[in-house]
């Protein structure tokens, strides 16, 4: 809305009206503001205005939201983020992952990383168990690496991790689960071919006992995310893929909390019952098995794997 001389003051300035109320606010930046900064606060003061003035709030209504947003402040420290978690819950986080890794078709989707990955897992050779406390289905992930020709990654780098069988991390449990309990580094082989042995995934609750669980309750809304697993996957010459492969039998499928699930990673597990099969992979019968194949578009530059997870934990 243009301002009427009537609304300026001396020197131009402009006074508060409620119908211009963004206008008035987004001329006041200066003249030497960067140019980024000054697009994404003018948006952010015009969406703002513009939601206050289609709600209507009443002054306690406002003091609410601030206590709230107070409170998700107050329960942040080294190891819990509760501003992420409230954009995680709203959709957020997924938005802007989807904004910043949009790729070619039939590349690996991007999901969110999470809270809980940690640099410096134990590497482990091809086929090694990444379970640590015994819980759980035993089940066998293998696939392949390749590009989005369909070539083999030889050297791939994955590093993968999920909660056990109770619904928790092995970072939340410091001192009952196992140090590195449900996580490791893998390299694909020449073929780009990679597996390894782990359990099932299961559901389970994002913590809830702060302002973005409180207000979850007050949405009719539950805590619970759909069963996966995550997976950093990394390659010289490649775009780095974080991502998760889910379960298709998880309750929460239709209705993660954070908004995770793209269609095209729900991946197809297989009860094996085979005797045969199970001596091969050194198992016992029945287990599970998921075949998941990643696939990496290409990128400037050859970055090592060192550097690339530096970028996304540094992101």
């Amino acid at each position: 809305m243009a301002m009427r001389p009537s609304d300026t003051g001396p020197g131009g300035l402009a006074y508060f009206q409620e119908d211009s109320s963004a206008e008035v606010v987004n001329a006041r930046m200066g003249e030497d503001v960067s140019p980024r900064l000054k697009q994404v606060m003018a948006a952010l003061v015009r969406h703002l205005h513009a939601a206050v003035k289609e709600i209507e709030p009443t002054h306690e209504e406002w003091l609410a939201a601030i206590r709230f947003l107070t409170e998700t402040g107050q329960m942040c420290n080294a190891w819990r983020q509760e501003f992420i978690l409230l954009s995680d819950v709203l959709g957020v986080s997924m938005l802007v992952d989807s904004i910043n890794n949009r790729r070619p078709s039939g590349a690996t989707p991007n999901t969110i990383l999470g809270p809980f990955f940690v640099d410096g897992a134990p590497r482990y050779p091809l086929g090694a168990d990444i379970c640590r406390d015994g819980k759980g289905e035993p089940t066998v992930v293998r696939g392949r690496v390749v590009d989005t020709h369909g070539q083999p990654v030889p050297g791939a780098m994955l590093d993968v991790w999920q909660t056990n069988d109770d619904g928790f991390y092995d970072v939340q449990q410091q001192g009952v689960q196992p140090e590195g309990n449900l996580r490791g580094v893998f390299e694909a082989d020449a073929d780009g071919r990679y597996w390894f042995k782990t359990v099932k995934p299961r559901h389970y609750p994002i913590p809830s006992d702060g302002p973005v669980g409180q207000l979850l309750g007050r949405l009719g809304r539950h805590p619970n995310r759909a069963a996966h697993l995550h997976f950093i996957v990394t390659a010289p010459g490649h775009q780095p893929v974080i991502t998760h492969i889910f379960t298709p039998d998880c309750p929460y499928l239709g209705e993660d909390a954070v908004f995770g699930v793209k269609q095209e990673l729900v991946a197809d597990f297989q009860k094996v019952d085979d005797p045969e099969e199970a001596r091969r992979y050194g198992m016992a019968a029945p287990f599970w098995r998921v075949d998941w194949d990643f696939v990496l578009a290409p990128a400037a530059g050859a970055a090592s794997r060192e550097e690339l997870i530096g970028r996304i934990t540094a992101g």
